[in-house]
């Protein structure tokens, strides 16, 4: 019974933490009180003043939260933890990613994250008569850091020279570094002159989306789609490139062919697909899987494509085509 009541005390106090530091609404809740206490590393009958900040993912975050505080997290709640509290986190500087590793991918299971040393200071003096000037000190300058936390985000990030002019801006990562390529040395070479319609990003799913130039196309899209790496339409020939970018995921195979076109089956714009390969190494373990009556391109040799098979090189084929 004394350790239940300990427990819910500590929640409390993390709760009335969050609410001081004027966290959103959305994020004064149990979750987010527990998700704090884990990256402090206090455990129910732990000070305030001896708190640390540990490097964390969110199933370690989770780990800690079963152990010390009884609260089990379904796997499939990492995304929420992560999107529903941690995102929020950061965007209030209360916390960094990755300061082991800044160049780290979004997206990658090795992903931390780590109470700002500031925001740390500042907590350790909760439930002290230091506490309100503290506090009053560290809300004046969340303001700048979060400036400096969201430039060092944006230094680390990958700038892609968009075609026609315009830039884009990805979440750091080997797959954005290989779309980078792709946007700038294989579009300039095979599909001169061609427009840019859809860019996606493992933090924004619509990094860059044309949406008029798709309807113009006759294409409406269920933002659940699951949709290419990026789509090219050169207007010349009137063909919609739909790439797909090799680093961990596989490349267009019969299924994802079909896929595909049944996204875009309603296209005026005949489809051509390709899939996007760092080196012939890479392309090499997947070698069985790809599709025929695709184009491989490979982006240390950028002037050559390989065709698999078909009767033509680089075209559409009919929607009614083999795989």
């Amino acid at each position: 019974m004394a350790r239940k009541k300990q427990i819910e005390d500590r929640i409390a106090e993390a709760l009335a933490v969050l609410g001081e530091l004027d966290l959103p609404s959305a994020q004064r809740n149990e979750r987010s009180a527990l998700v704090l206490l884990a990256l402090l590393d206090l455990k129910p009958t732990t000070d305030w003043a001896e708190a640390s900040n540990p490097l964390r993912g969110v199933t370690p975050i989770m780990d800690f939260i079963g152990a010390h505080y009884q609260k089990t997290y379904a796997p499939n709640t990492r995304e929420t933890v992560r999107r529903q509290t941690l995102h929020q986190f950061l965007d209030a500087a209360l916390i960094v990613a990755n300061p082991d590793d800044e160049n780290r991918p979004v997206n990658s299971p090795k992903v931390v994250y780590q109470i700002e040393p500031t925001a740390l200071e500042l907590l350790r003096k909760y439930g002290t008569s230091a506490w309100a000037e503290s506090l009053r000190k560290w809300i004046e300058t969340v303001g700048s850091l979060r400036e400096r936390y969201s430039l060092a985000r944006q230094l680390v990030r990958v700038p892609v020279s968009v075609p026609g002019g315009g830039a884009l801006s990805l979440s750091p990562g080997e797959h954005n570094a290989l779309v980078k390529l792709v946007v700038e040395e294989f579009a300039s070479r095979f599909t001169p002159g061609a427009a840019l319609l859809y860019a996606g990003d493992t933090e924004d799913k619509f990094a860059l989306f044309e949406r008029d130039e798709f309807r113009n196309l006759g294409l409406e899209f269920d933002p659940h789609g699951k949709m290419p790496d990026l789509a090219v339409y050169d207007s010349k020939r009137n063909w919609l490139v739909l790439i797909e970018v090799v680093t961990s995921h596989g490349p267009i195979d019969g299924k994802r062919r079909a896929e595909l076109q049944s996204l875009f089956k309603e296209s005026t714009a005949g489809l051509v697909f390709v899939t996007a390969f760092r080196d012939r190494k890479a392309m090499v373990a997947y070698l069985d899987q790809i599709s025929w009556e695709t184009e491989v391109w490979i982006a240390d040799q950028p002037d050559h494509l390989i065709h698999f098979n078909g009767t033509r090189f680089l075209g559409p084929y009919p929607a009614s085509g083999g795989v």
